[in-house]
């Protein structure tokens, strides 16, 4: 049923994805041609022959939404991707658009037309087409995340296995009702038949599985065997494909492996490389420094009067250094001098060694307690990034004791120093910063290493300019 129901609105989606196609076309007409000259003007092609090309360009951006995954099930696609895909899709839709346009122009049967054809329709049908389709699909989005949340348009599921995976899978399912997933229910042999294993209900062992695949309209099966149990796993996946159930298989290993497995072909054998650094890769390790440089430079001159007066402050409000110099560890596990404006008293060495900064710190002055809590003291350290030490964005780095002490005690802690630290990162726009959870710092710090993009370096900067870093000490 619920297979019909998503085929149905598959359908409905292409119809509408047409309608709105149909409205950017429409829209760019009139603001190009139609509201400032009329259809009938000189210059101007008739209002039929515009209209008559989208016999052609609907089917085309069909399916390019198509080809660029669009028409996928959206319950746990980010709004993000969806609309990067519809940004390539038109793109590629612009260029075949153009390339027609001008190679027909020497053709005696569609030459006349072409020469005329508005180029400038072309480029404001390009950009009514993101809005609109963005706007529809966040809509749909919305519409559909507040059907799943009061329990209709669900996916029934079972997980075969109890591990960490299935934890992992349960915990993402409880937190988004909106995605409409449904756990029947877990099989695995070291249950008891009847418990509630967080929030989900054991319904028996592995032998189970073929009676509980007859006995109930499933939707998915998701197998999350833990590791010691992986000889299971054949004849687990025989019995699922045997039943026609969609199967899917999470890894009781993903603390392995990066968010999006980096995966190579070898005569048809898959690897998966334990971890994937987009910025290992020469060329966007160079775009990354030249933003770095050209952000930096421009930082020092804005913020140049702000420094000043807080330099002028800090002498003249407590004993000591103006600016403040400790050793952190960077780029590939290299100690480097990180810069800040001086916000405590001066302190004995073993006190900076050992102690944490705390919300209400007495050794904060009350300038420092400012400085802090507005990032001004962080502005030397533009210096920092224009030396090579640190990045505009990228993991915080930490004092050389606490990255011995954090590396035998957090697991992957070691990773962030593939790449350089940065100013603010991923963890910080998210609250985590100061005396917070080094494990959630470090999945956060993980996650932005894994899936670096420039889009994304460019969201944290803007995150960081209009919240803040979330301020905690």
């Amino acid at each position: 049923m619920i297979k019909n129901n998503q085929t149905k609105l598959n359908y409905l989606h292409i119809v509408l994805d047409a309608l709105v196609i149909f409205l950017s076309y429409a829209l760019a007409w009139y603001f190009m041609i139609g509201r400032d000259r009329g259809p009938g003007a000189p210059g101007t092609l008739p209002i039929r022959v515009y209209f008559m090309a989208l016999i052609v360009v609907i089917p085309v951006y069909l399916v390019l939404y198509a080809v660029f995954n669009l028409y996928t099930p959206k319950r746990t696609r980010s709004r993000r991707s969806e609309f990067a895909n519809i940004c390539k899709a038109n793109i590629i839709g612009l260029m075949i658009f153009t390339f027609v346009l001008f190679a027909g122009r020497n053709r005696p049967i569609t030459g006349p037309y072409l020469v005329n054809f508005s180029t400038r329709m072309i480029v404001a049908f390009f950009a009514f087409n993101i809005v609109l389709e963005t706007a529809f699909r966040n809509s749909l989005r919305i519409a559909l995340n507040r059907i799943r949340s009061k329990g209709f348009n669900q996916k029934h599921i079972l997980l075969v296995g109890f591990s960490e995976a299935a934890r992992s899978f349960i915990a993402r399912i409880s937190q988004n009702p909106e995605w409409g997933y449904h756990i029947l229910g877990i099989l695995d042999d070291d249950l008891k038949k009847g418990s509630i294993i967080e929030g989900v209900t054991a319904l028996g062992e592995l032998t189970d599985l073929r009676d509980i695949l007859s006995a109930n309209d499933l939707d998915e099966i998701v197998v999350t065997l833990p590791l010691n149990k992986y000889e299971y796993l054949k004849p687990v996946v025989n019995i699922c494909e045997k039943s026609g159930v969609h199967t899917k298989f999470i890894p009781d290993y993903q603390n392995f492996i990066p968010t999006t497995p980096y995966m190579e072909d070898m005569e048809g054998l898959p690897i998966i490389n334990i971890r994937h650094v987009p910025l290992t890769e020469p060329l966007n390790a160079f775009v990354k420094r030249l933003i770095d440089i050209l952000g930096s430079a421009m930082a020092l001159i804005i913020f140049s009067p702000i420094m000043l007066v807080t330099a002028i402050l800090v002498k003249c409000t407590s004993k000591g250094p103006i600016i403040y110099a400790q050793e952190r560890v960077g780029l590939h596990n290299r100690p480097f001098k990180m810069y800040k404006f001086r916000s405590m008293y001066v302190q004995r060495p073993e006190e900076e060694l050992t102690k944490w900064t705390t919300r209400g710190d007495p050794r904060v002055t009350p300038l420092g307690h400012f400085i802090r809590h507005t990032n001004i003291d962080e502005m030397p350290q533009f210096f920092n990034v224009l030396r090579g030490d640190m990045s505009l964005v990228g993991p915080r780095p930490e004092r050389p004791q606490f990255v011995e002490k954090f590396k035998e005690e957090i697991p992957r802690y070691m990773i962030k120093h593939q790449v350089r630290p940065g100013i603010t990162g991923w963890a910080q726009v998210n609250g985590l910063r100061g005396d917070t959870s080094i494990q959630k710092r470090v999945e956060y710090d993980l996650y932005y290493i894994e899936n670096w993009t420039l889009g994304l370096d460019i969201k944290i900067l803007f995150m960081t300019i209009f919240r803040g870093f979330k301020y905690a000490y």
